[in-house]
């Protein structure tokens, strides 16, 4: 993976070079572990109204994301009604696709199954570590459980994103904190 040297004189990966936010997003958030469920959601949610779109736009967008889905909580978005639905369709502050907001909505309903199975979104993901290398297999297994919008691309960016694979360049400035990051997060309790 490819590097550039931002305005700080400091070596980040590539991707991030395209705008300010990025580069935030990617050092303060991108690759670092994380177990709470409702992050979790919330990643895997962003990331599959991403798809097709700019990150950017997710980004931009986050906060009102936030806002129309309750500060994803789960168990809250899980009982949005079709007029909730039609509220967000017309909420041009968010991404404005029926298909992902119903899917946000089914996959509420999927994380408060998978809480009651198995004790957290959290205890489920991170079983695909040490040896995830693509997103193929949990999303086989997302969608095998009922979940909407999680094909391979989608579930890997969420993989990249939430740190259970560590795609930082190997010369970014920001891989060692994420490497370290893994290790203090792999010698905690289980979530």
């Amino acid at each position: 993976m490819k590097t550039f040297i931002g305005t700080d004189g400091k070596r980040r990966c590539s991707w991030c070079a395209a705008t300010p936010e990025y580069v935030a997003y990617h050092d303060e958030d991108w690759g670092f572990p994380v177990d709470d469920d409702r992050r979790l959601f919330e990643k895997l949610c962003l990331e599959g109204f991403q798809s097709g779109l700019s990150w950017r736009t997710i980004l931009d967008k986050r906060d009102n994301f936030r806002a129309a889905f309750r500060n994803f909580d789960f168990d809250a978005v899980a009982r949005f009604t079709a007029r909730d639905v039609k509220r967000l369709l017309k909420d041009a502050g968010i991404v404005r696709h029926r298909g992902k907001i119903e899917a946000v909505i089914n996959n509420a309903k999927r994380a408060r199954e998978m809480v009651a199975r198995e004790g957290s979104i959290a205890t489920f993901i991170w079983t695909f570590a040490p040896g995830a290398k693509d997103g193929v297999a949990l999303s086989k297994e997302l969608k095998k459980r009922g979940w909407k919008f999680v094909g391979p691309t989608t579930v890997y960016a969420f993989m990249q994103a939430m740190g259970l694979v560590n795609d930082h360049a190997p010369a970014c400035i920001i891989r060692a904190r994420a490497i370290e990051a893994k290790k203090k997060f792999g010698k905690r309790e289980a979530p």
